[in-house]
């Protein structure tokens, strides 16, 4: 069995460097995303009921 453990990066993980970068990229990506999504939503219910007077 070939296993080429020093070109995973850390322990414990089965990910190559490239696919750590690429699986990094994914989840900034998704999470500037959803804080986008979040911030409007905050924004829309802020101007239909604000809850601080």
């Amino acid at each position: 069995m070939s296993d080429n453990r020093e070109e995973r990066f850390g322990p414990g993980t089965y990910l190559t460097p490239e696919e750590a970068k690429e699986f990094h990229k994914l989840f900034i990506t998704s999470f500037a995303l959803f804080t986008a999504v979040a911030i409007v939503a905050h924004i829309l219910v802020w101007m239909w009921r604000p809850w601080i007077h």
